[in-house]
């Protein structure tokens, strides 16, 4: 049995100020505290339920005057006044269209009124972070592996505090997004189990199973029910899982072999709640704010195969190539052929057409079907790299260099991968507005109708949407 154990320990401080309360802008008085009980003992036989916490938030009926308490909150945790737990804080909105905390300082209840009261300092975050890596050598044809990592990265955006954003609130509009200086680092957690059996001297078959988890990526959420409103910021809220397995053969070159041939074949499952951090830009702005439902990821290539071939003449009394008098022509040269075919990635499809090539675009996209839910075609690339190394001396030492000179050519075949399609047609060079009926009299009243449609014609054919042609690039590597 081999074991590789490692460990390693990060400490992430964003080393600013972050809001006390990220639903309050204002310091608040507690469900514990002497004012939110008077007030309770105020309104009669009322009194605040044993499963309310003493550092629960306390909402009133109004900011500057409160009579009696409506509810309670913890953290994302919404309560009404019986201690009964409610899905959001809608039913606690009062008479001026926003939720009413009780505040500490009741006069002083706008954005423009936020001072340091309302801010405390980051909480740093210590990551520890485990490496296991496992293997059991079965016979001497076999061998058993698996492996435990965890990795972090800190928030890559988003995490900067500016607090003109908080002093202007009240002039958002839920749409807009400010940063969130309380993000914490991303985490990744990976499991792999495999087993690999040699087949012939110079052949093995490796399989192997994996499971990726993915933590606390960020996402764009909004703070429903906010004081003093509605905002929307990003969150450590998304999480994914990819799982599948992976078939390796793998043929190796033996002294006076030339051919070296590695063939992998991958089937992955990639689903989580979010591709990107702007994924739920269209759910808050529709108002469904913060709903969680895990659909294919944009990454979610379903089948993978990717087989290198590699030619190579040795050197020596390895080489067995072609002689031309006494000149061994091919020494120390080789061909690699690198073939790469995978299914196509998932993309949403739209109803009817919103006019991409427009600068304003012509209408709201509709989903049709769901998220994710259809799939671009399969691609295919080869590429191919010939060398040759030159060896020689230099210096007073003899010292040993190596010149490897390359002649590398991408996408060979020049293929047209598809990259991207339009929406509405799962097509690359056509969105469907020309041709859509709803568009005609827009079209129709442009200053020359020809022109309006040969330049957006010009607009939407993108060579974005594919793979970037065949490549050839020449190149040396000194080694010394």
């Amino acid at each position: 049995m081999i074991f590789n154990v490692g460990v390693r320990i990060d400490r992430f401080d964003a080393n600013q100020q972050v809001l006390r309360d990220p639903y309050v802008l204002f310091p608040q008085v507690t469900a514990g505290e002497a004012e939110a009980q008077q007030l309770a003992a105020d309104m009669g036989e009322y009194r605040i339920p044993g499963n309310i916490g003493d550092d629960y938030s306390v909402y009133v009926d109004n900011v500057e005057n409160p009579t009696q308490i409506i509810g309670f909150r913890r953290d994302n945790t919404w309560f009404n006044a019986q201690g009964e737990e409610i899905s959001d804080g809608t039913s606690l909105v009062t008479s001026t269209g926003a939720t009413a905390p009780l505040l500490q300082d009741k006069e002083n209840t706008s954005s423009r009124d936020i001072n340091s009261g309302a801010f405390v300092d980051y909480t740093p975050q210590v990551n520890i972070m485990p490496r296991i890596s496992f293997s059991f050598p079965i016979s001497e044809e076999a061998l058993f592996f698996a492996h435990y990592d965890v990795l972090t990265q800190r928030p890559p955006g988003g995490v900067r505090l500016n607090p003109i954003d908080y002093f202007f609130l009240e002039q958002r509009t839920a749409a807009q997004f400010i940063n969130n200086p309380d993000l914490r680092p991303e985490t990744t957690v990976d499991y792999a189990i495999g087993f690999k059996q040699a087949l012939t001297n110079k052949s093995a078959l490796t399989i192997e199973a994996f499971y990726r988890e993915m933590r606390d990526q960020i996402q764009l959420i909004a703070r429903q029910d906010a004081y003093p409103r509605t905002y929307s910021t990003r969150g450590n809220i998304d999480f994914g899982t990819v799982k599948g397995f992976t078939f390796t053969y793998d043929l190796r070159r033996l002294r006076t072999d030339n051919l070296k041939v590695r063939l992998a074949y991958t089937l992955q499952f990639a689903e989580g709640t979010g591709s990107t951090q702007t994924t739920a830009a269209n759910l808050i702005r529709a108002g469904k704010a913060n709903l969680r439902a895990t659909t294919p990821l944009n990454f979610d290539q379903r089948h993978t195969i990717v087989a290198n071939v590699d030619y190579r003449y040795g050197q020596g009394k390895d080489y067995n190539g072609p002689v031309i008098g006494d000149k061994r022509i091919l020494e120390n040269t080789g061909a690699n052929l690198q073939f790469n075919v995978g299914s196509g990635n998932p993309y949403t499809r739209q109803s009817f057409p919103t006019g991409t090539g427009l600068i304003s675009g012509g209408g709201n996209a509709i989903i049709d079907g769901s998220i994710n839910g259809s799939r671009l075609p399969w691609q295919f690339r080869v590429d191919a790299r010939v060398d040759r190394d030159i060896n020689f001396k230099v210096g007073p030492k003899d010292k040993e260099m190596n010149l490897n000179v390359y002649l590398w050519v991408l996408n060979v075949l020049n293929q047209q991968n598809i990259l991207n399609v339009y929406r509405a047609t799962g097509t690359t060079n056509d969105d469907g507005y020309l041709d859509d009926p709803r568009y005609a009299q827009t079209i129709a009243s442009a200053v020359d109708v020809q022109a309006f449609r040969e330049q957006y014609i010009m607009q939407i054919n993108r060579p974005t949407n594919f793979v970037l042609p065949r490549r050839a690039r020449i190149g040396v590597i000194l080694n010394f």
